[in-house]
């Protein structure tokens, strides 16, 4: 199995974190999304003990809600006092909502209006990710306004290429994120962030990307911050006491994934920047990461019914279920892999190649191809694995099909974290 929370019982059925997932379909209906929130909450501990253990003293994880932005996932955070950041008016909005502290909260984005602006503030929000010089006007100009000084990072484009997808590659000189390191601009805006009388600023953040699986990025992206951080000490007289890294370390999405060992991870990271800050005779500072994917993207799974199957003769074998990407739009956009399985048949041959769709009308609409299954018949159910980061969350009524339920399977049992959406929520917003 991809994961240690799966397996399968006598009855050939797969279990999700001790349930029987033809049972919680049944129960639930489909499209499902499964969310392993016992999980969910041993990667917030892997990722604090790991930061505590070998990171500078005060470093710790900042959970990228973007990832999955919804109710629970603030309270869960709160309980197992984690860190956020979020990225729009919206996210953070649900965060309040949920009763999550915004002093540990950090507002990102690259393109804030003056009314997010105004709207964090006024739920003081603990630290904004500052992304250009307009931006960094806009804050000290409402900041001014609201009697206040606010605590900022700025956003720097490292210059790290981690060759990724190139929608989800963020730290390169020419990024729409950040201000770059390399043509002096990053300089130019830490001078204009010390000359300003209502923004205090903490320090420096980059992000060069999503679904690493090499350490080095860190450690190559970390030298260039803490080599900034030094220059600027000399230069301005100004040394960061925050450096915060982004997020990005991946998860295996296949069995052919390497698998990473966070903790191990953090530890190699840790002392590379003792070693650089030593070789600068910098005093090594705050750390802050921002895991999303890594957070939840394994602790969920996507149920569907499979409601046909064509076969095309000398050309392919399509399974059509009754989701697609309404609630999954990852394969559509970036062809991502996932692991695809017959939860009510895991003890049957999977010799059946097929191609699964999705209900769109789109022949885009694909959930994932050249999969190999058992043989499916209309009514069977289908696993798609590892959807709970950028599933539920990038998810639309396109077509006017009404989104899945997001439904938490904990240790006193099933609950709903988010409802099914009925067919009158599509027309709450219509006059």
């Amino acid at each position: 199995m991809l994961y240690d929370n799966l397996a399968v019982n006598e009855a050939g059925h797969l279990i999700f974190a001790g349930y029987d997932t033809a049972a919680l379909a049944k129960e639930y209906g489909t499209p499902l999304l499964l969310m392993d929130e016992q999980r969910i909450r041993n990667r917030c501990r892997a990722y604090q003990e790991a930061m505590a253990a070998y990171l500078p003293a005060g470093s710790r994880p900042l959970y990228a809600s973007k990832a999955l932005s919804i109710k629970r996932i603030y309270e869960i955070m709160r309980e197992e006092d984690m860190g956020v950041d979020v990225v729009s008016s919206g996210e953070l909005y649900t965060a309040v909502k949920a009763g999550f502290p915004m002093e540990n909260a950090y507002f990102h984005g690259s393109s804030k209006t003056d009314a997010d602006i105004r709207f964090a503030m006024e739920n003081r929000i603990g630290c904004f990710v500052c992304d250009n010089a307009d931006e960094l006007d806009a804050i000290d100009a409402e900041a001014g306004r609201q009697g206040i000084r606010q605590k900022i990072l700025l956003r720097l484009a490292p210059g790290i290429d981690p060759h990724t997808h190139q929608k989800i590659n963020t730290g390169r000189v020419d990024s729409k994120f950040g201000v770059a390191i390399e043509t002096g601009q990053a300089e130019q805006l830490v001078l204009r962030a010390l000359e300003k009388k209502n923004v205090e600023l903490l320090g420096y953040h980059c992000h060069v990307g999503s679904q690493l699986f090499d350490h080095t990025l860190f450690c190559d992206s970390a030298t260039n911050m803490l080599k900034f951080t030094a220059e600027m000490g000399r230069k301005m007289g100004y040394t960061a006491k925050v450096v915060n890294l982004g997020g990005g370390m991946g998860v295996p999405y296949i069995s052919a994934d390497p698998s990473i060992d966070y903790a191990e991870n953090i530890r190699i990271i840790g002392a590379h920047i003792q070693a650089v800050c030593e070789k600068l005779a910098l005093t090594p500072p705050v750390i802050l990461m921002e895991p999303g994917r890594s957070i939840v993207a394994d602790s969920g799974m996507t149920l569907y019914t499979v409601t046909g199957l064509k076969q095309i003769p000398g050309f392919k074998n399509y399974v059509a279920v009754n989701g697609g990407m309404t609630d999954n739009p990852r394969y559509t956009l970036y062809q991502s892999d996932y692991t695809v399985l017959s939860p009510g048949r895991m003890n049957d041959t999977a010799d059946f190649v097929c191609t699964v769709a999705g209900c769109c009308c789109e022949s885009g609409d694909l959930i994932q191809e050249n999969v190999k299954l058992p043989q499916p018949k209309r009514g069977d159910l289908l696993a798609v694995l590892t959807t709970g980061a950028y599933n539920y969350s990038m998810a639309s009524n396109y077509n006017r099909v009404p989104r899945p339920p997001v439904v938490m399977v904990g240790k006193d049992g099933p609950y709903t974290a988010v409802r099914r959406e009925r067919y009158e929520d599509l027309l709450q917003y219509d006059l």
